[in-house]
């Protein structure tokens, strides 16, 4: 081998292994770098909430439906993920921006599913006006819903019969809802 190519090669071994990275023998968190996420309010990985489980939810931010992934430790059943978006935006999330226009609008009495049909039952005391604030609550949940792998329409009932719900569009709509119907009101990614 002549002597620059072992020159060349004697290089190539430092420059790769002297590249300013060290190994760890254990992962440690990091916060991410400032600036917007696609996906605000994560919690962290000290977080009681914290998992390899993606949990998506709706939030509101200035009457736009924003996702929201929240890593949890399994993923949740179509009743806990109903009652996470119930509870509405951590702190974090509050603090970001986020806040849920479900509280005084909608009471979920029950949440079924059946051959990837969500059904909620609301109760008595629901608010439909047509308001705006109306249309994001249904809005949060048809689109939190939906973007489960095990459900693909969402239909609201009381006392057993089909509920005319606000699209975004304005229309009501008593069949089965998607995150389609709200695409005017969700906020790009």
């Amino acid at each position: 081998m002549s002597r620059r190519m072992l020159h060349l090669v004697t290089i190539g071994i430092l420059a790769v292994s002297g590249c300013g990275v060290r190994t760890e023998s254990q992962p440690r968190d990091f916060d991410p770098p400032p600036g917007p996420r696609p996906v605000p309010a994560t919690p962290t990985p000290s977080s009681p909430q914290a998992g390899t489980a993606a949990e998506p939810l709706y939030f509101v931010r200035t009457d736009r439906l924003v996702a929201v992934i929240r890593r949890i430790r399994a993923a949740p059943t179509i009743q806990q993920q109903m009652e996470h978006l119930l509870t509405g935006p951590t702190e974090a999330e509050r603090r970001a921006g986020l806040s849920s226009t479900l509280a005084g609008n909608i009471t979920v009495a029950k949440v079924g599913l059946t051959d990837g049909e969500a059904t909620i039952e609301v109760g008595d005391d629901s608010d439909q006006s047509g308001r705006i604030d109306d249309v994001l609550a249904f809005g949060q949940i048809v689109c939190t819903l939906t973007a489960r792998a095990d459900v693909t329409t969402v239909t609201f009932q009381r006392d057993g019969r089909a509920l005319g719900v606000p699209r975004a569009d304005g229309s009501l709509s008593t069949g089965g809802l998607t995150a389609a119907d709200y695409t005017a009101l969700t906020a790009p990614a």
